[in-house]
């Protein structure tokens, strides 16, 4: 019995549950096409501003936060550095050779920094392209996390976030440079470093040294915790070079630049970086030129490369072309680093030491 004595009929009933029906399709049918609007499968939310914010926002990364997390990385690393040097049980063993045939060793050192750089980094920026030279074991996977501070030294040389598209991002990590000379007991040359580079060109670089924990950081058209010394000799330079391959460039050198030229042979391309710069660290040599003529890993030299670029240096091939931080990790055409100098000036000194370096 219907409430105050209305008795509905069969066709009656069927028409409230049609209507019913109906009410709820329009707003389950409005429901979805909000939800697909916000995957971009039909229509516009919001008249189309919020769909595609939300994708830029999560696509993009800011430097300055970038070179935060790679100055601790580099520290990070630096300690295990350090830890493993002093325990002496660095487990060394050799990758096997490299082009000139010497061992291409690897220590617990190179492993657990490289293990805590890479982690950090990822875990902060998991959405960018991280390079790094020695093997990222999964079992070993940490989760590092970052309390996304930035360091006052940062903040004051660069006062602004810089954003760019996260997709165009490339890291550069060198867990322990100078694994040789580290294995040796030469603690001075060993650095850790970061690179990252913007659609293939260095802009922001770390060097650190673990053993006087000294650490260098720049970024182009940003700010630097390093400068460029006051004077250098371009006419008599001192000539920093590979330990290893020291010979083959001190001959060149000579030929080029006279019998006063001075040849330092040193260990690790970041030492040698350095060497360029206005450093206070009493173990840190100094030179007017670095330059290397075999075949070298782009993690070696991008650190550097950002360094002395956003001072208004110059890292080149030996043929004076620039260095593109994509695809392939290695070098064929040499080294030649300079600051406050005329280099393509020194490029033309230098026609025959590229070949030279590949006999």
């Amino acid at each position: 019995m219907a409430p105050m004595g209305i008795r509905l009929s069969p066709l009656g009933v069927a028409v409230f549950c049609l209507l019913g029906l109906g009410v709820l399709y329009h707003l389950y049918s409005g429901f979805l096409a909000g939800r697909f609007s916000l995957f971009g499968l039909g229509g516009e939310l919001g008249g189309g501003a919020a769909g595609p914010v939300a994708v830029a926002d999560a696509g993009t990364v800011d430097l300055r936060e970038m070179l935060a997390v790679s100055v601790l990385a580099a520290v990070r690393g630096g300690d295990e550095v350090r830890r493993v040097r002093e325990s002496n049980v660095l487990h060394e063993k050799s990758k096997g050779k490299t082009r000139e045939g010497a061992e291409d060793k690897m220590t617990s050192g190179d492993v657990l920094s490289n293990r805590k750089m890479f982690y950090l980094l990822k875990t902060a920026f998991p959405s960018v392209q991280i390079n790094t030279e020695e093997h990222v074991d999964a079992n070993d996977k940490e989760v590092i996390l970052w309390d996304h501070k930035i360091p006052e030294d940062i903040l004051k040389e660069i006062t602004t976030p810089k954003e760019v598209p996260a997709e165009s991002v490339t890291v550069w990590i060198d867990p322990l440079d100078a694994t040789q000379e580290y294995t040796e007991d030469l603690r001075k040359y060993v650095t850790t470093m970061v690179c990252v580079a913007v659609n293939g060109k260095p802009v922001l670089g770390v060097i650190h040294k673990p053993f006087s924990e000294y650490t260098a950081w720049a970024m182009v058209d940003g700010g630097s915790n390093v400068k460029a010394r006051s004077s250098y000799s371009e006419k008599t330079p001192k000539i920093i070079v590979s330990r290893s391959h020291s010979g083959m460039v001190k001959q060149v050198a000579l030929q080029t630049f006279g019998n006063q030229t001075a040849i330092i042979p040193a260990g690790g391309a970041g030492y040698k970086v350095l060497a360029l710069l206005d450093v206070p660290d009493k173990t840190q040599e100094k030179a007017d030129l670095y330059i290397h003529v075999t075949y070298i890993k782009k993690w070696d030299i991008c650190a550097g490369n950002a360094i002395l670029k956003a001072l208004g240096g110059h890292m080149t091939t030996l043929s004076g072309e620039e260095i593109s931080y994509t695809g392939s990790d290695g070098i064929e055409g040499g080294l030649l680093a300079s600051i406050k100098m005329n280099h393509q000036a020194l490029v033309r000194k230098l026609p025959d030491l590229e070949k030279t370096g590949h006999k």
